[in-house]
């Protein structure tokens, strides 16, 4: 699958968190206009990012592994749904890459949703992702072999008029990879829930097997 491109305006006006199991999207007005009014949902070293400049180096990503909560999981690409949300993976068994920001690995902040809670009981994905803590540490694979490491620096809630907006981008010339996934309430007519949870990691090395 080929890596997709938008322009940065299209892409302040859109970005939204990622919605949930069964979910319609985390759609927040306030986010968005916060987002409009950054000047860039991508600092200058992302979209360099964006138009392959260091595509050389990092493959596309295949599986994600989180030995603490015994995540062994296949990586989805996924883009924006037609209201503006960043797509969810269709198993609740995989996680999805948002494949218009960075590959895991590259400078700026590489974003993988999984879900939370699923219907009848099912195991999803990130059920146990909030018992991650800050030191813990999780791989990504790429279609090459390689395996780049990732360590959890924080994690945050985010209730849905909350500015996010750094979820998605960064300005110090580091790799990160950010973790969505859904946390609170259920609500039944919405059929998402209240919060999200994201977990934010920094990459620390990377090596081929």
């Amino acid at each position: 699958m080929q890596l997709k491109t938008v322009s940065t305006r299209r892409t302040l006006g859109v970005i939204i968190l990622a919605g949930c199991v069964l979910s319609v999207a985390f759609y927040s007005q306030s986010w968005r206009k916060s987002l409009a009014q950054s000047g860039s949902a991508f600092p200058a070293e992302d979209t360099a990012t964006l138009l392959g400049g260091e595509h050389a180096e990092f493959g596309l990503p295949v599986r994600i592994t989180i030995p603490k909560i015994k995540v062994d999981a296949a990586v989805e690409y996924v883009g924006l749904t037609e209201g503006g949300a960043m797509d969810v993976p269709k198993s609740p068994d995989n996680v999805a890459w948002y494949e218009l920001g960075p590959r895991p690995g590259e400078k700026g902040s590489a974003v993988i949703a999984g879900h939370f809670g699923w219907k009848n009981g099912i195991p999803a994905v990130f059920d146990d992702v909030y018992k991650l803590r800050k030191g813990d540490k999780l791989y990504l694979e790429d279609e090459k072999g390689a395996i780049t490491e990732f360590v959890v620096r924080e994690l945050r809630t985010y209730d849905e008029n909350e500015n996010a907006s750094s979820v998605f981008g960064s300005s110090d010339g580091k790799a990160h990879l950010n973790l969505i996934t859904c946390e609170g309430i259920w609500n039944k007519t919405e059929k998402s829930y209240s919060k999200r949870l994201v977990i934010f990691t920094d990459k620390i090395s990377d090596e081929v097997i």
